[in-house]
Parts: structure tokens; C-alpha cells; sequence
């Protein structure tokens, strides 16, 4: 059977739109071309991510693992190469040059790999997949016969890769146009960090709340646009980040929830790394100590002394409670506005008094500034 034949060409079509085909349609193609397996990869700032068969990704994982992404050197000769095909070691390097390489003398080699044939695919958003198959080693170089059929197949490949990504994208901007349904300010983000969809309330919120940068989305408000610089840089994290937007006479208290994409363990979202939402707070109840701990990354002990301020404590009648020396309660509350990006305890009062979660009620008095 060749490459051309119906029935493989359109298994690829059909994972452009079942992701979950993806990892047997690159194992089927990498038997045929005497390789040992083939990955998709999409590479962004904060790491790379890749759908593949099992043996390929149990290596892309080992090498991901040593945390050296340096070591690898054909990754940058797949992102630059122009060439509209599959290509090896040998049309970038030579002999002398892959016997002197970590990358394959400390990491493939001694694994039993060494071998590829990789190209790349452009997609609309500037971005660039990489298709890859290995070989082991004692099988010996791509030759140019598996070349010419991976060749062959590189343009069903290449729309499939695309189409997946944009169906992918939609989707995210889909779910993100329901949050407008029930009031909610979200929008799309690329992988690197610039609004890519919003809906309705979102861009209410545009330029004075939020804006998209050159660079990257943006608060206008410093403290928070500090924190998030800081979520942004640490996305390949699987857990929301939660930042709160201090109110202005234009707008009241926001939080922003920073949610990472996550498929399925190792599925690739080409498009799109994180989806920004905005939750607007009006003045209510105090949350419980866990929930203000899940929302902010505090300890136990930070969420229940922002809890304590926000209930109109002092640090005082905190550290009494706890038993606790005042200093220390001091150490807690300034953990607690260094993750918040808060500065005063009036602040916390007013932010954490309007998340809507069932708690105890804020009291009117007592809510002093820090000593």
C-alpha cells in the first residue's frame, strides 16, 4: 500500500478531528518507513508539547525529564529550514559533527535512537509544528526511498496538523463566547501571551482594565500586571492562577483566573495556551480560608490571616487567636500582599468582602492598616 492510498489519508483527516487517532495514525506511518515512532510536536516558549505513538513519547518524555532542553539541536535546524519536505541529520550535519554531539553521543545513542526524518509545518498563527519519526540506531539512516514516501504524505500531514489546530481554537473561543452568555469577561490566549478571541464583556474592560500588549496581555493596574508577568512565566503549571485587579472609580474589584488548556496527558492545543477570565466582586460574604488558599497559592496560615483581616481583625487579636507571636502573623500577612499584589488590609477587606462564597459576614468596624 502507498501513501497516497484512501484509506491512510483519510484516517489523517479523520484525527484532524479526533485527536485521540493521532498517536496510532504516527505509529502506523513510522512502521511503513522503518522507523520506531512518530510525534507531533508543538514547541512554544514555555516547553514543548507533543502527540505521539507510545515509544515516541516515552522518549520525548525521558528527554523532557533531564530538563536540558539545550542538548537538542535539531529542533532549530526544523524550525529554520524552508526546505518543503522531510529532512535528516545528514542535509544538516555532518558525520564528524553527530559523533561530537551530546544530544545524540550522551542522550539518543545510549538509548539505542539516533536517527530522524522531520519537517515543519506553518500554521496561520506564525507558530511552527514539527512532524518527527525515529529510528534506532542499529537500523541505520533514513534512506532516501522512506524519505520520498514520508515526502508524499507531508501535504495531508501538514492541512490536518492546521486543521486540527484551528478546530481546536474554536472550540476555545466557543466556550469563552458562553461565559459572555452569563456575564463573564474571558477571552483567548495565544502561546505567546497575546489575546487572540474575546467576547462582548472582555473587551468592555479594554484598554483601561486590560490590554493587549506587543509583547503579551496586560493589567493597567501595576500590582496586577506584575502577577500575572509572574503566571504568564510559570503557564506550563496545571492549575489555575487567581489575581486580583484592584477597583478604580470606573471599575469595581476584579480577579482574574488564568486557566491553563489541558486536553488529555501530552495532547497539544496548538493555538492557544491559557484562557483569561475576569470575575467582577461585589460586596458579600467572606470566603472560607481554603477557598481563599485554592485562589491565591497561600499556606494554611496565609489564607487564615488574610480570612482574620478581611473579618476586621488586627494582627493582634490574630496572633491571640493563634497563639502565634504578633511578628509572626507580621511575616504572614506581608506573604499574603506579596501574592496578591495587595499593599493595605482595607485592600484585602474590600477584595476578599466581595467573593461571592458562603462565609462569615463582615463586620463594620475594625479594620485597621497594618502596624
Amino acid at each position: 500500500m502507498q501513501f497516497g492510498d484512501t484509506d491512510l489519508v483519510d484516517r489523517i483527516y479523520e484525527a484532524a478531528f479526533v485527536g485521540e487517532f493521532w498517536p496510532d495514525i504516527l505509529h502506523d506511518i513510522s512502521e511503513r518507513v522503518g522507523s520506531c515512532g512518530g510525534a507531533l510536536l508543538d514547541l512554544d516558549p514555555n516547553g514543548m508539547r507533543w502527540v505521539g505513538s507510545q515509544e515516541m513519547s516515552d522518549l520525548l518524555a525521558d528527554f523532557a525529564a533531564l530538563g536540558r532542553p539545550e542538548m537538542d539541536i535539531r529542533t532549530p535546524h526544523g524550525l529554520t529550514s524552508t526546505h518543503p519536505g522531510f529532512i535528516t541529520e545528514f542535509d544538516v550535519m555532518t558525520p564528524a559533527q553527530l559523533d561530537s554531539e551530546p544530544f545524540y553521543t550522551e542522550f539518543l545513542r545510549p538509548r539505542g535512537y539516533g536517527w530522524c526524518a522531520g519537517t515543519g509545518v506553518k500554521v496561520p498563527t506564525g507558530d511552527k509544528l514539527l512532524y518527527t519519526f525515529e529510528r534506532r540506531y542499529d537500523d541505520g539512516p533514513f534512506e532516501k526511498a522512506a524519505v520520498d514516501e514520508l515526502d508524499a504524505l507531508r501535504p495531508h500531514l501538514a492541512r490536518a496538523a492546521v486543521l486540527s489546530g484551528r478546530l481546536q481554537m474554536e472550540r476555545a473561543r466557543a466556550a469563552t463566547e458562553m461565559l459572555g452568555v452569563v456575564g463573564l469577561p474571558g477571552a483567548v490566549l495565544s502561546l505567546s501571551h497575546r489575546i487572540t478571541s474575546t467576547n462582548g464583556p472582555f473587551e468592555a474592560l479594554m484598554p483601561d482594565v486590560i490590554r493587549d500588549g506587543s509583547k503579551r496581555v496586560a493589567f493597567g493596574e501595576p500590582g496586577a500586571d506584575a502577577l500575572l508577568a509572574k503566571a504568564l512565566a510559570q503557564s506550563n503549571a496545571r492549575h489555575t492562577r487567581s489575581i486580583p485587579i484592584a477597583g478604580t472609580e470606573e471599575h469595581p474589584p476584579m480577579i482574574a483566573h488564568l486557566v491553563p488548556i489541558r486536553l488529555a496527558a501530552r495532547d497539544i492545543f496548538f493555538s492557544a495556551s491559557e484562557v483569561l477570565l475576569i470575575t467582577p466582586v461585589s460586596r458579600r460574604d467572606v470566603p472560607s480560608a481554603d477557598i481563599i488558599e485554592g485562589l491565591f497559592d497561600l499556606t494554611p496560615a496565609e489564607s487564615r490571616v488574610a480570612r482574620g483581616i478581611a473579618e476586621g481583625g488586627t494582627v493582634q487579636t490574630l496572633a491571640a487567636r493563634s497563639g502565634n507571636s504578633p511578628g509572626t502573623v507580621r511575616s504572614q500577612l506581608k506573604a499574603v500582599f506579596l501574592k496578591t499584589g495587595l499593599s493595605r488590609q482595607a485592600e484585602i477587606v474590600s477584595l476578599l468582602a466581595g467573593l461571592h462564597v458562603p462565609g462569615v459576614k463582615v463586620p463594620p468596624s475594625g479594620r485597621g492598616d497594618p502596624a
